[in-house]
This record gives C-alpha cells, structure tokens and sequence, in this order.
C-alpha cells in the first residue's frame, strides 16, 4: 500500500531561530503508539520517546532507531571525561544553526543555555548566525563545527589548533567532531521528514 504524505495546511512554521520550545509535524504516519512490541520499545530505549511523532516514526525501523539513540545518548549524555555537556550541546546547536534546523536548534540551544547558563550568549549565535565571535573557547568549537558541517574536508589543522589554542584536549576536540558530525545527519533526517511548529501559546 502507499503511503501518502500529510499536509498542514493551516501550519505557520516558525521562521527565527529561538530557545523556545517548538512542535514537530511528521510528513509520513508515524508507528501507531498502541502498537509498539517489545523489539519497538529496546528501539526508543527511552520509553518517554514514545510521545514524540518524531521518534514514533522513526521506530517504523527499530533496529536503526536503537542504534541511532545509543549513539546519541553516548556522544551527549557520556560527560564523565571529555568536553562538558554545554558544550557538546553548543556544537550541536552551531550546526543546526547553519543547516537551518530551526527545531533542532530550539532544542539543542536550550541544553546549551541550561548547562551554562549563558543564554543571552547562546541566543548571540541564535540571532547573528555563524560569524558570531563570542570568547576564544565557544567561538573556536563554533568554528570547527560549522567547518565540520559545511564541507567535511574543509575541516582541517587549522581548526585543530584553535581548538587546542582555546584549552581543548584531544578527547575534548573528539566530542566537538561527535556532537557535528551527529547532527549534521540528525539535521538532514529530520528536515526531511517533517516541519516545526510555533510555540504553543501561553
């Protein structure tokens, strides 16, 4: 059978970036909640997932879904060495930024700003975009994300060095090539499988 692709007509789809807390609207049918097995629930592994259109649409693949989670949660959520979490979550949000995820960097600001606390910060990237300079630590990993993202090979020595001139060590600088690299894809997955919604009204 075909599968149609739905439509929102009435969507107004946010067109600034924020650290606000959007929706998502899924172009396919998402896995019908009701109906999730076993091997469904080891794919989310996390079972809250299992409210998001999202997610419930990518557990129409649940082997792949587990993978991708597992990688995920261990690049973000794996701080006991390495870069801290904020940091992770700024790379994350620099590359949404420049691939035009509007939600992603919603979410991924967010962390940004919660394990920083320096939102007016993380909105300066938010609001003036890429060439944003900040301080010589966040402007160095910002750089070597968007590099990372915008053309892989172009990614080069240069960037390591400022890295490493900015106080990152190597396990650091591996994370902010993670936390890139990851949501270079995640970014591409999902702005082709659905549209963000406005902030629900307060």
């Amino acid at each position: 059978m075909t599968k149609s692709t739905i439509t929102y007509a009435d969507n107004l789809e946010p067109v600034s970036f924020t650290q606000e807390e959007l929706g998502w609207l899924p172009w396919l049918e998402p896995f019908p909640a009701d109906e999730l097995t076993e091997r469904h629930w080891a794919g989310l592994v996390d079972a809250s997932r299992a409210k998001s259109p999202y997610f419930l649409l990518l557990a129409r693949d649940p082997d792949i879904l587990q993978a991708r989670t597992k990688t995920d949660k261990d690049i973000f959520y794996n701080t006991s060495s390495g870069l801290p979490r904020a940091e992770r979550e700024l790379s994350a949000t620099a590359t949404s930024r420049y691939n035009g995820c509007i939600f992603c960097a919603s979410v991924h600001s967010r962390f940004a700003t919660q394990f920083s606390k320096r939102k007016d910060d993380v909105q300066r990237l938010l609001d003036e975009g890429i060439g944003v300079e900040i301080d010589t630590r966040w402007s160095a990993i910002i750089a070597a994300s968007i590099a990372l993202t915008a053309t892989p090979g172009e990614f080069e020595a240069q960037h390591i060095e400022r890295l490493r001139a900015a106080g990152l060590d190597d396990i650091e600088i591996v994370d902010v090539i993670n936390g890139s690299a990851f949501f270079n894809w995640a970014n591409r997955l999902m702005l082709s499988l659905g549209e963000p919604t406005r902030p629900a009204p307060r």
